[in-house]
């Protein structure tokens, strides 16, 4: 029960307390990962590879080391996984984070929304006026729900601490180095494929689960399966289009980032999400994060009974 109490107790506390406000290990991986990098950078994806490795290895085997420090400690097993549990989990904060935009929006505070903006996303906003900022929180809502709920619950509740924190380091490596620019087009390449990797399962429990707790199963699917390759992530695309069918609302277009443009395809077959759509797609990125907890306690559960 170690593994799957842990998992229910440290989502409770992201949903309780949200991202930890001081000494939060995530942002201290990253400071890691940056010092790193202006010792190894090179435009090559050798180095890149390299990077990547040395980071995310050694994650995992603190996560390992962790697990075994505690074998036949069930208290502590618990203790700790709810620990990393809360550490890496970020669906709280992102809901908080499209409260704050939507009370913007409908005070008509347009400047305050397009600088938040840059909390959910890397998208440009200087142009963006009211619906095209629904646009990017509705869609930036519903990919970060796969990537900073459900993704690490799974991997969670299939292997433990290792999982969890392990994800958290691959994913928090995608963020910082993923990018098609001519900086990280090669030396972010390794990191930017892993993380394609380690989402695919967990991206389509996202959809799957969107669809189910939505009330509108044969809408989010049937948009899915439709519109989600035409979409350039292999992941975010079926995470968006199945928000867009259980919202009805129609997503995707032509993003800016920065010096990179992206066309992501039409998403759905409803008219473009309104500000009124943001508080919606909370609350169903919320209902997703619940499904996914007790999806993870179950599979912790199981895996845990067959070790027994």
């Amino acid at each position: 029960m170690s593994r799957a109490l842990g998992l229910l107790l440290g989502f409770a506390a992201d949903r309780w307390l949200g991202d930890p406000r001081r000494f939060h290990p995530v942002a201290g991986f990253g400071q890691v990962a940056g010092r790193l990098e202006s010792r190894l950078y090179a435009d090559s994806r050798p180095a890149g590879t390299t990077y990547a490795a040395i980071l995310i290895t050694t994650t995992a085997t603190l996560g390992v080391a962790a697990e075994k420090l505690t074998a036949g400690r069930p208290i502590a097993r618990t203790l700790l996984t709810a620990a990393a549990t809360w550490a890496v989990l970020g669906g709280r904060s992102l809901e908080r984070e499209a409260e704050i935009m939507a009370g913007y929006l409908e005070a008509q505070e347009l400047e305050q929304a397009r600088d938040r903006l840059s909390y959910l996303c890397s998208r440009d906003s200087t142009d963006l006026e009211a619906d095209e900022l629904a646009r990017a929180t509705v869609e930036s809502v519903a990919e970060n729900t796969s990537d900073a709920t459900v993704a690490p619950l799974v991997w969670g509740g299939l292997l433990g601490i290792p999982g969890l924190i392990g994800y958290r380091a691959v994913n928090t490596l995608d963020a910082m180095v993923g990018y098609k620019s001519p900086r990280y087009r090669n030396f972010g390449w390794a990191s930017a494929r892993l993380d394609d990797l380690i989402n695919l399962a967990p991206a389509r429990v996202c959809a799957v689960l969107t669809g189910l707790v939505s009330g509108r199963p044969g809408d989010s699917w049937r948009i899915w399966r439709r519109d989600a390759p035409g979409h350039p992530s292999p992941n975010a695309g079926p995470v968006e289009a199945s928000f867009a069918g259980a919202l009805g609302v129609r997503l995707g277009g032509v993003n800016s980032y920065g010096s990179e443009v992206e066309d992501r395809g039409t998403l759905g077959d409803g008219l473009p999400p309104t500000v009124a759509d943001i508080r919606r797609t909370a609350s169903l990125a919320r209902r997703v994060a619940y499904a996914a907890a007790g999806v993870a306690a179950i599979v912790a559960l199981r895996g845990e009974r067959r070790c027994i």
